[in-house]
C-alpha cells in the first residue's frame, strides 16, 4: 500500500510492505495514511486492546506523534468535560465516555489526534468525532451508518482503519536504521495483577491497583522515558520522551495540575463569546492558567470574552489551595526511579500509589520517601521502555 508520504512530506516514496505470509493487523476503510498515521494507529490499537482486556472495560486513547496525549477506560464524564463537548453526562455511552475522558487529559495536545477505541464504534461516538478536530481512528469494527458519518469528515479524507482483534505479531521484530537491521524478540510479557504483589511500602487500594495497571498499558506504548499520573481509570498527565526521568515526572505533573485547575471555579467562570470555537476556549483556559500572557495574547484573550476584560490570574496561594485538594492519584514509571526527587515531585500532584520496576541502587531512598509521604510503593520488576 502506498502512503501519502513518510515521516515528512519530503519523504515522498513511502509505502507499507507486509511481511511474507503475515496477516495484516489493519484494514484500510477510508483515506490514505501517512507513515506517522500508521505508527499512531498500531501503537494506539495495541494500547486500547490490551487495556480493555486487562481491566474489562472499553478503552480509548488519543495519540499524537506516536505517544498518547490521553488514555482512559469507560467511566463517569465530569461536568467540565461534558460542558466542553456539549454532552449529557448522564446519557453518555461507555465507548464515548472513554474517548471523552482520554481526550480531556490534554485537550490542547489532542487537537488533530489519532483516535483508538477497543470496541465497535457506534453512532454516538461517530457523531462526537464529527464535531472535533481529529485525523483518523482505528477500531475493531463500525456499526451500521458509522462509516457514512465519518465519510463526511474532512471531505472524505478522514482516515478509518479496522483492526483485526485476533492478530498476533511475529515472535521477532526488525527495524532498519542507517543501513543496519536491528532484531529483537517481540515483548510479549503479560500485564496483570501479579505485577502488583511486591508492595514495598504501605497498602495498595483496589482503585489504585486498577489505575496502576492502566498506567502500565499506557506506558508500554509511550516513548521513553515516560511516566503517567492517573485517577479513576483515566490518565491525567502523561510525560513522554524526556532524557531525564525527573523532568518527565515534572512535565506530566504540570499537565496533571492543569487538568485539575481547569476545574477551578475561576476557570469555569470564563465567559466566552458564543462564536469562540471549542479548541480556542481550551487553549485560552490553559494560557490563563499558565499566566505570562504576551501583550498580543492579552488583547486576543480579551476579545474572546464577553466582557472584554481579562480576569486577574489565580494567585500562588489560591493555586496551592486548589491543587492540594487533588488526591488519590496513581503514578507509574516505565523505568526504575533513580532518585527520591521523583517521589517528592509526584506527591505534589496528589499521588498516593506508585508502580515502578525497582532495582535502583537508591531504591531504599525511594522507599523512604514513599513512607514519608504516605505513598504505597509497588515494584513490578518489569521495565517497559518503548522507542
Amino acid at each position: 500500500m502506498d502512503l501519502r508520504y513518510g515521516i515528512n512530506p519530503q519523504n515522498t516514496n513511502a509505502r507499507v510492505e507486509p511481511l511474507p505470509g503475515a496477516e495484516l493487523p489493519l484494514e484500510l476503510l477510508q483515506g490514505q495514511p501517512s507513515y506517522v498515521n500508521l505508527l499512531d494507529a498500531l501503537n494506539a490499537w495495541q494500547l486500547v486492546s490490551e487495556a480493555a482486556a486487562l481491566l474489562g472495560r472499553p478503552a480509548a486513547a488519543s495519540f499524537k506523534h506516536v505517544s498518547p496525549a490521553g488514555a482512559a477506560l469507560a467511566g463517569p464524564v465530569d461536568p467540565v468535560t461534558a460542558e466542553l463537548y456539549a454532552v449529557d453526562p448522564a446519557a453518555v455511552g461507555p465507548l464515548t465516555s472513554a474517548y471523552l475522558r482520554a481526550r480531556d487529559a490534554d485537550p490542547k495536545s489532542s487537537y488533530g489526534d489519532f483516535v483508538a477505541v477497543s470496541h465497535e464504534v457506534d453512532l454516538e461516538l461517530a457523531d462526537l468525532l464529527a464535531r472535533v478536530v481529529s485525523d483518523g481512528i482505528v477500531a475493531p469494527g463500525y456499526a451500521p451508518g458509522v462509516l457514512g458519518v465519518l465519510a463526511r469528515k474532512k471531505n472524505g479524507r478522514y482516515l478509518v482503519l479496522e483492526a483485526r482483534p485476533g492478530h498476533r505479531p511475529p515472535a521477532v521484530e526488525r527495524r532498519e536504521v542507517h543501513g543496519l537491521r536491528l532484531v529483537q524478540d517481540t515483548d510479549t510479557a503479560p500485564l496483570g495483577a501479579d505485577l502488583l504483589t511486591d508492595v514495598r511500602v504501605g497498602t495498595l487500594a483496589l482503585g489504585a491497583a486498577e489505575d496502576l495497571l492502566l498506567g502500565l498499558a499506557v506506558l508500554r506504548r509511550t516513548q521513553s522515558n515516560s511516566v503517567c499520573y492517573l485517577r479513576d481509570g483515566a490518565a491525567l498527565g502523561i510525560g513522554a520522551g524526556q532524557q531525564s526521568r525527573v523532568d518527565c515526572t515534572r512535565l506530566a505533573g504540570a499537565k496533571t495540575d492543569t487538568w485539575w485547575l481547569r476545574r477551578h471555579p475561576a476557570v469555569r467562570a470564563l465567559d466566552f463569546r458564543p462564536e469562540v470555537r471549542r479548541q480556542d476556549r481550551v487553549n485560552w483556559q490553559i494560557r490563563y492558567l499558565e499566566g505570562d500572557l504576551t501583550p498580543d495574547e492579552r488583547t486576543r484573550f480579551a476579545a474572546a470574552l464577553r466582557g472584554g476584560d481579562v480576569p486577574d490570574e489565580l494567585g500562588p496561594a489560591e493555586r496551592a489551595a486548589w491543587t492540594a485538594r487533588l488526591d488519590g492519584v496513581a503514578f507509574v514509571s516505565d523505568g526504575y526511579l533513580p532518585f527520591r526527587d521523583n517521589v517528592d515531585h509526584a506527591r505534589r500532584h496528589g499521588v498516593r500509589a506508585i508502580a515502578e520496576p525497582g532495582g535502583s541502587v537508591r531504591s531504599a531512598e525511594v522507599e523512604a520517601a514513599c513512607a514519608e509521604h504516605g505513598i504505597a510503593l509497588v515494584h513490578t520488576g518489569l521495565r517497559l521502555f518503548h522507542h
